[in-house]
């Protein structure tokens, strides 16, 4: 399941996507207009920047602002930084990889083969949605 912190951080990017003129926005603006608790939206929007998805400015006329053309930001690379891992499982795991405990032999594992075409179907569409998809839809 989603969790709380990368649907927020999907609709603040979109919303963020979405202005016309690229100048930064202050989190109260899209706090309020996206319905995220400011305090929740700071801590996803601060991971957001340490990741190098978006800026800030401080002062009148701060906020934050993409570091990319929504087009040229795909949402694999979003989930990662907000969820961790895309793969539901650690065995199938492209960059987090970790054997299972309870599995002795990968290779004859229904579960690994039922987990692999999830990820690879997943990753399949995160890679292919742009955060300009989004944005446009």
């Amino acid at each position: 399941m989603l969790s709380k912190k990368t649907k927020y951080g999907i609709k603040a990017i979109v919303y963020l996507a979405k202005q016309e003129d690229r100048t930064p926005v202050q989190i109260a603006t899209i706090s309020k207009e996206e319905e995220i608790s400011l305090k929740f939206l700071e801590s996803i929007l601060l991971t957001l920047r340490k990741n190098g998805l978006l800026g800030s400015k401080k002062g009148k006329g701060g906020g934050y602002y993409l570091l990319k053309e929504p087009e040229d930001i795909n949402m694999a690379n979003v989930m990662r930084v907000l969820e961790g891992p895309i793969a539901m499982v650690p065995c199938v795991s492209l960059n987090f990889y970790e054997r299972c405990d309870d599995c002795p032999d990968e290779s004859t594992c229904a579960v690994h083969s039922l987990m692999e075409q999830v990820r690879d179907n997943t990753l399949e569409i995160f890679k292919n949605t742009t955060l300009a998809d989004l944005a446009n839809q």
